[in-house]
């Protein structure tokens, strides 16, 4: 494969994956009613509850900026630059490691009570592993 055909590659990879940080947003926003957090956290103490909201804004600020920043700047993102690269070795580095940890600490069984749950879940485990592999291979590739 040529350089120039791997750089389109990687640059429609890239809007790709950005996309899929939207869809990733819509399974999260569904997480507070799934997981009853309403009921759950009510039994914490009032500043563990704002924590709790306080971490997920910020995870969802996140997302929506390498979101964004994937759909509009794909060919900066794939130049091979050194910010290039230190950018797409973060975002691999941000999914890798929500990756490993649904894999070695989650213990979901209690809450995939249904197909489409469970499909949900696994659907993200997909979603975490291509996103590493993408921003991975955009971090080392160009």
């Amino acid at each position: 494969m040529n350089e120039v055909s791997l750089m389109d590659h990687l640059r429609l990879l890239i809007i790709t994956s950005g996309l899929m940080h939207f869809a990733i947003l819509t399974a999260s926003a569904l997480v507070p009613r799934v997981l009853d957090w309403h009921s759950e956290l009510a039994k914490l103490p009032a500043l563990l509850r704002q924590l709790v909201w306080v971490h997920g804004g910020y995870i969802v600020s996140m997302i929506v900026a390498i979101g964004t920043v994937s759909v509009l700047l794909p060919t900066e993102l794939t130049t091979g630059s050194p910010l290039a690269r230190s950018v797409c070795g973060f975002i691999a580095v941000f999914w890798g490691a929500r990756l490993v940890l649904q894999l070695l600490f989650f213990e979901p069984a209690g809450f995939l009570k249904s197909a489409v749950l469970k499909l949900g879940y696994h659907s993200l485990t997909i979603a975490f592993t291509f996103l590493t592999a993408v921003y991975a291979a955009s971090a080392v590739l160009p």
